[in-house]
């Protein structure tokens, strides 16, 4: 019987850990490129969700660092995924290149993207605003404001066990 109730205890907590971000894996994005990204598909995998916009000045800040991120952590199977709140592809795509970033993004329109930043408990949908999440779909960390490699160092173990 105690194995039993230490079993549904178990997965409650893996249940509720991972309630967070139900709404988040859910959401289907336009991509760059004009195709769909179902953010399902990045279930599993280490992620850095960054929320941003062009218009946003410390967006532009954190950007270097989060390439920086992609590219060192990727052979560990970070994924850093930029979610722009923008209309309009092209814009965007051109913004990255010249900011040289060169993790994924993918376009919230119309609302979408604060809807998503409600679910993750940032209600008032501030910019910048990152979530790093687990391969278990657990929030390890939410950040408002800034992001940087210091952030990151104090969750790593957790994302990147």
């Amino acid at each position: 019987m105690r194995r039993f109730a230490v079993i549904l205890f178990m997965l409650f907590c893996a249940s509720a850990r991972a309630a967070g971000t139900d709404a988040l894996f859910a959401a289907t994005l336009d991509g760059l490129d004009g195709k769909p990204v179902k953010l399902a598909d990045f279930r599993g995998t280490p992620l850095v969700v960054n929320f941003w916009a062009r218009w946003c000045v410390p967006c532009r800040a954190e950007l270097p660092e989060l390439t920086a991120l992609q590219e060192e952590y990727a052979s560990k199977g970070l994924v850093v995924l930029g979610i722009a709140l923008e209309e309009e592809a092209d814009k965007v795509r051109d913004f990255l290149a010249a900011y040289g970033a060169k993790h994924p993004a993918a376009l919230a329109r119309g609302g979408q993207g604060i809807d998503l930043m409600r679910g993750l408990d940032n209600e008032n949908a501030l910019l910048p605003f990152t979530v790093l999440i687990d391969r278990d779909g657990g929030i390890v960390l939410r950040k408002l404001g800034v992001f940087g490699r210091p952030d990151f160092k104090t969750v790593a173990g957790k994302l990147l066990p």
